[in-house]
């Protein structure tokens, strides 16, 4: 064993793979080089070193002030500091979240991904944010775990037939591999699924979208987090804003329509900065209400469950806007879950056995065999629903206070490219056209961008 490691130690790859680990862990968080590499090589020396890997994200004092600050450490927010520092060289930026990365939707969601959606706005919006998704590894040098799958929206009834044929040909003018597919079809692309015409709600067709399938929602955000810090980028967990500094606005203290922001207060002290951006979902009124700008948004619970793991037999993505129901299977073997909105607005994250008794119900018209698997879990998350359901990305009011919010059911698909848009809006202080149809003043001007179609059950 001795000889094995002096030659392991003496032998020219060993002295190379010491050479690239010297020079990666001498990088500088900020020094706009990418993060050390997570590779087999590195594995190999490490475990020959017994050398621990460095912290993902340091852990660093709060400033007293930054160039933007980013409320929300969710995918939204980690993203915009990401692309901030990656394509905009902006580094003094520190994302603010009163509890720890990732736990607000970022973690609650069920990880689907796709861009079959219903407005030329939303499909060219969803579609940069899935080819985003496609590289993220690569980019990241983390594995995100990204699985194409294919994703059906099923059709029980002729006008839901209508409504997929409709959304496949907007889908196809705007060059997204998408197309409706008859009943036989779905049962080849899913053999679990009971597609006789003997059930309460036949399987009809299908909106079939080869590209959307899952991910792994905790890497996506480790990855951002882990980027953006080794850009200079700071992440201050169990950090809860209070307020919002501002000034000149005509409410009180300076708020509302004409003020500017000057900072943000926090359990942790006050924080000046020029810029705050609102990344918040579902909690994302009680942030805008403290700069004084009014957002047409309700809250809502959205549930979710997971079964005991089992031989994988579903290979895609599957949904009913019909039986309010989706379902997907993971790597591991756990069926997950999921229904649209509950149908109050409450900031209360409980769940109901309402909600687990009526999913199962829809689950076993859709997979009648599967009766004997047992439910390991259920947990909710909050959704900020817009009338339309679509988001509001951009300026608003108030000076230096940005807001990407307004995501319902579907922020998690979204976290790349507005990350990506947001920086870019931040950086050259206009918006970018991909987010235009978003702004806030839509509401005002009528013009809305429906997307109800497609994103009426929470998937």
């Amino acid at each position: 064993m001795t000889a094995f490691k002096h030659l392991l130690s003496t032998s020219p790859l060993a002295s190379a793979r010491e050479s690239a680990s010297s020079a990666l862990g001498s990088l500088k968080p900020g020094s706009g080089s990418k993060p050390p590499r997570y590779s087999a090589a590195g594995l190999f020396v490490k475990g020959a070193k017994s050398q621990d890997w460095p912290r993902v994200w340091r852990e660093v004092d709060l400033q007293k002030s930054y160039d933007v600050i980013i409320i929300g450490g969710g995918v939204h927010g980690l993203a915009t500091a990401y692309y901030l520092a990656t394509n905009h060289g902006i580094t003094n930026v520190a994302v603010l979240d009163k509890a720890y990365l990732g736990s607000g939707g970022s973690g609650r969601n069920t990880a689907i991904v796709r861009s079959n959606y219903l407005t030329p706005e939303g499909v060219a919006f969803y579609d940069r944010s899935l080819s985003l998704y496609n590289t993220m590894s690569t980019d990241l040098n983390l594995n995100v775990m990204f699985s194409e799958r294919g994703h059906m929206t099923l059709a029980h009834t002729d006008g839901a037939l209508r409504t997929m044929r409709w959304r496949a040909e907007v889908n196809k003018l705007q060059d997204i591999n998408s197309s409706v597919i008859d009943a036989d079809e779905v049962k080849k692309l899913a053999p679990s699924l009971d597609t006789s015409p003997n059930t309460r709600y036949p399987i009809l067709g299908a909106l079939y979208h080869p590209p959307g399938g899952t991910i792994r929602h905790d890497a996506v955000v480790w990855g951002y987090a882990r980027g953006a810090d080794h850009r200079g980028v700071e992440m201050h967990q169990k950090t809860e804003v209070y307020d919002i500094l501002c000034e000149g606005g005509s409410g009180p203290d300076g708020k509302g329509p004409g003020g500017k922001v000057t900072g943000v207060r926090t359990n942790r002290g006050d924080i000046s900065a020029p810029i705050v951006v609102n990344c918040t979902a579902g909690w994302a009124t009680t942030i805008s209400d403290m700069a004084g700008v009014k957002l047409p948004i309700t809250t809502h619970p959205l549930q979710a469950a997971v079964t005991e793991p089992v031989k994988v037999f579903l290979p895609t993505v599957v949904v009913s806007g019909s039986l309010h129901v989706y379902v997907s299977q993971t790597d591991r073997g756990e069926l997950v879950f999921g229904a649209s909105v509950d149908p109050y607005a409450t900031y209360s994250m409980k769940g109901s056995l309402e909600f687990t008794e009526e999913l199962a119900g829809h689950v076993l018209e859709l997979m009648p065999n599967i009766g004997r698997m047992r439910l390991l879990r259920q947990w909710a998350g909050l959704c900020d629903m817009t009338p339309d359901y679509s988001p509001i990305m951009g300026f608003t009011p108030v000076d230096g206070f940005l807001c990407d919010v307004g995501w319902g059911t579907y922020g998690f698909k979204a976290g790349p490219v507005s990350g990506e848009q947001m920086a870019e809006a931040i950086a050259t202080k206009a918006t970018p056209k991909l987010i235009e149809p978003f702004k806030l003043s839509r509401f005002a001007t009528g013009q809305l961008v429906g997307e109800k179609g497609a994103a009426a059950v929470g998937h």
